[in-house]
């Protein structure tokens, strides 16, 4: 169970694939852990060093006081990186880790090669939105907003066909640590990367999901038109496009990445 000791935050990770391969990062969404990266495992360590890491505040990672910034949960990836003695590395962040991957890809551009920024926007929701949500989950823990959160993240069809799977998103979600949860909604009520995609200066692949109510397409697609180096998919999917679709999704970022 491997841990990297930071500033201020210990951070909980997982390491795997050949140590010769190039790496890769993968950061979670809100309310998840490194654990969501399950379906890219077999595809990824293929070809890769799979560097997975459960977010501040998430899984076994320590939830510090909060409110949580984008430029903090982003610098966590940087001393990560510096712990690991890992210099330049391939990202994919999906919804909060996605906006993780813009401040990265505009702030420390030389320690990327590319970036994949999956079910993301530059501006998520509305901070009525969020101040609500964290109300709910100040007031009444996790299980007073994971089923709603499991309801926009897979399509009906989905959960129908895949109840394991959907289960298992589930129990992450129950099981997240309130305190941290609020904290990670904060970061991602103040997020605004609007301004910062024209400095993304390494390739990037936005991924959306055709059924995605979290992230409408047009927010997608705005990021693909303000990143400079930016290519466009759509997938079969809701919001977790990396287990929905996820032969799609493996076939899609790791073409990017060896392209």
């Amino acid at each position: 169970m491997p841990f990297a000791q930071l500033t201020d935050v210990r951070l909980r990770y997982e390491l795997q694939g050949p140590e010769t391969r190039p790496v890769v990062v993968f950061s979670n969404s809100l309310g998840t852990n490194h654990r969501m990266w399950d379906p890219q495992i077999d595809a990824f360590t293929e070809h890769f060093r799979v560097v997975r890491y459960d977010t501040r505040g998430h899984g076994e990672s320590s939830a510090t006081p909060g409110p949580y910034s984008n430029e903090q949960l982003s610098k966590d990836v940087v001393g990560l990186l510096a712990a690991l003695q890992l210099d330049s590395v391939y990202f994919c962040g999906l919804s909060m880790g996605g906006m993780t991957g813009m401040f990265l890809g505009a702030h420390f551009s030389e320690r990327l090669h590319k970036v994949v920024l999956a079910n993301t926007a530059a501006k998520i929701g509305t901070r009525d939105t969020w101040n609500a949500r964290i109300a709910t989950v100040e007031n009444g823990g996790m299980k007073a907003v994971a089923a709603g959160v499991l309801e926009r993240w897979l399509t009906p069809g989905y959960r129908v066909t895949h109840p394991a799977e959907s289960n298992t998103v589930l129990e992450m979600l129950e099981h997240a640590t309130p305190e941290g949860y609020a904290a990670c909604c904060a970061s991602v009520r103040d997020t605004d990367e609007r301004a910062s995609l024209g400095k993304v200066k390494v390739p990037t692949l936005i991924v959306a999901g055709k059924h995605d109510p979290a992230i409408p397409l047009a927010d997608a697609k705005y990021l693909a038109e303000h990143i400079p180096l930016a290519e466009y998919v759509e997938l079969n999917a809701a919001h977790l496009s990396n287990l929905e679709a996820k032969e799609e999704f493996n076939q899609v970022v790791l073409r990017f990445f060896e392209s």
